[in-house]
């Protein structure tokens, strides 16, 4: 699943992305999140982070620098 998912990723940056203007409001760029989310957190939760981050993507949406969260570790609590 997780190729499937880089591979529209991937698609979308070869194919399509070329055909419209720019009009990135963050830092990286949606397609570049997505890449690294699904990398880093697997398929299910980085297509949720993805999703999100599209979801604030828009015009009078947030700008500038979002990373993606780092994997939290099964150890630490939470405060």
């Amino acid at each position: 699943m997780q190729f499937l998912l880089l591979g529209i990723v991937r698609f979308y940056r070869l194919v399509i992305s070329p055909l419209l203007p720019p009009s990135c409001r963050y830092q990286p760029t949606c397609s570049e999140y997505a890449i690294e989310a699904i990398t880093r957190h697997g398929p299910f939760v980085g297509l949720w982070l993805t999703l999100k981050r599209l979801g604030r993507c828009h015009p009078w949406g947030g700008h500038g620098y979002d990373p993606v969260p780092p994997k939290e570790s099964g150890t630490a609590k939470k405060s």
